[in-house]
């Protein structure tokens, strides 16, 4: 009896070696297919942490240039001048918003502004500076669904590196007929590492997007609110122009 009991401590010590219960350990040592389920979620979530830094960049610059350019818009000088510096190369969505409503101003400008006209342009200024507001929205949100996709399907795809892990995991265990918890943990660590990297890469996806989405939104908000403002604007100039 103490000759087996030896030989099976020698034996769980063995198996525990052969298994090195580390990060690299239990990817080199897991099946292939739980082992392209590890590498799916890295590089996901390598590319998730890229858009989360280029988003946080790109907001904070959108939300710097949008304070610059109104300080610009409200300080009492001239639209035209401030066309004239920014309309053919505008840096920002605010920006390029005022510059489409002020092109399609200046164009029914140039061909005169009559009776006609007066009615259809106040629209066609709004159309263009809300077209330009989308096109520079959908811009701001490139990536946004690949966030949502990660945050809402890598969870499960680890799960599925689990569920392959341990189905493994059994079936070595009844070929070798060991039952001990030195020959099962390995396995079963191996698996589980799965499950952890699908969530490491789902819960930074998921607060991210919430949180762009959220910052995003606010930003849609105020370019709208300045189209408001500078069509109320440009109606006033068209009344001013119709009394006199």
């Amino acid at each position: 009896m103490d000759a087996l009991q030896t030989a099976q401590l020698a034996g769980n010590a063995a198996a525990t070696t052969a298994h090195e219960i580390t990060i690299l350990g239990l990817f080199w040592q897991a099946d292939a297919v739980v082992k392209i389920v590890m590498m799916m979620l890295v590089v996901a979530s390598i590319w998730c942490w890229a858009i989360i830094i280029e988003k946080l960049m790109r907001i904070r610059r959108l939300n710097a240039q949008a304070d610059s350019f109104e300080e610009a818009f409200w300080s009492g000088g001239s639209l035209d001048a401030l066309y004239d510096r920014i309309g053919q190369t505008p840096a920002d969505p605010m920006a390029a918003t005022f510059a489409a409503g002020m092109r399609e101003w200046r164009h029914a400008a140039d061909r005169g502004i009559g009776g006609t006209m007066k009615s259809s342009l106040q629209q066609r200024v709004e159309r263009v500076m809300a077209v330009t507001i989308g096109r520079e929205m959908a811009r701001a949100e490139r990536y946004m669904t690949f966030l949502a996709s990660v945050g809402s399907t890598a969870p499960f795809i680890g799960l599925f590196g689990t569920v392959w892990g341990i189905m493994n995991s059994f079936t070595s265990i009844a070929g070798s007929g060991n039952t001990s918890l030195a020959v099962v943990a390995p396995g079963i660590a191996e698996a589980l590492f799965a499950t952890a990297m699908g969530l490491l890469a789902a819960i930074p996806a998921v607060l991210s997007y919430n949180k762009f989405s959220t910052d995003l939104g606010r930003y849609a908000d105020r370019l709208d609110t300045f189209s408001g403002e500078f069509s109320a604007i440009l109606s006033r100039h068209l009344e001013e122009r119709g009394a006199a």
